[in-house]
Formats: structure tokens, C-alpha cells, sequence
């Protein structure tokens, strides 16, 4: 038998344990993730848009949506859109710290 599938295998050597720090914060509902990430998400294609008619003008509605998204998507999941889940997170801690003190 397998000791990986065998629900008493213990972790390898090499696997780190894992420091907690307090009480692991709950994830953002659906809506919250939606809203930030809309806040994200518009402002870059909006600006993309206006950097990118210039030099699109005859090119076709769905060429011009794929370059746009190819700069736009990237720069939102690994730039944006953590910096404003950061910063969502930050406002919880600050408002959740009031009301303890």
C-alpha cells in the first residue's frame, strides 16, 4: 500500500511547519471579491482603452478587446487586485481593532 494515501502517513522531512499568528482571517464574500475586483478591473480597461485607441483605430473591435486583455488581466490578478485586497484587509483589522478597544 501506498503510505501517501494512508490517512496516518505523517509529512516529509522536508515540509515546513506552518507558524499561526493569531486567528486566521475569514475569506471576502463573493460579493466583496466582486467589487474589488470591478474596481480593479475598470479603471485599467478604461485607461487601456484611451492608450490604446490611437494606435488601434482600423483594427477589429475583437483584436483591439485581445490585446487590451492580454496587458490589462495580468496587471489586475498579480498587481491590483492583491494590493486592493491588502488594503480591504487593513480596513477589517482597523475597523475590528476599534471595536475591541
Amino acid at each position: 500500500m501506498n503510505s501517501t494515501l494512508s490517512p496516518t502517513a505523517t509529512a516529509p522531512a522536508s515540509a515546513a511547519p506552518v507558524a499561526v499568528h493569531g486567528p486566521v482571517p475569514q475569506a471576502p464574500s463573493i460579493h466583496v471579491r466582486a467589487v474589488i475586483t470591478w474596481l480593479a478591473i475598470f479603471p485599467l480597461v478604461a485607461v487601456g482603452m484611451l492608450l490604446v485607441a490611437p494606435l488601434t483605430e482600423g483594427w477589429h473591435s475583437a483584436l483591439r478587446s485581445l490585446v487590451l486583455t492580454l496587458v490589462v488581466v495580468p496587471v489586475a490578478v498579480y498587481l491590483v487586485v492583491p494590493r486592493l485586497f491588502a488594503g480591504y484587509g487593513a480596513l477589517l483589522r482597523r475597523r475590528n481593532s476599534r471595536k475591541t478597544s
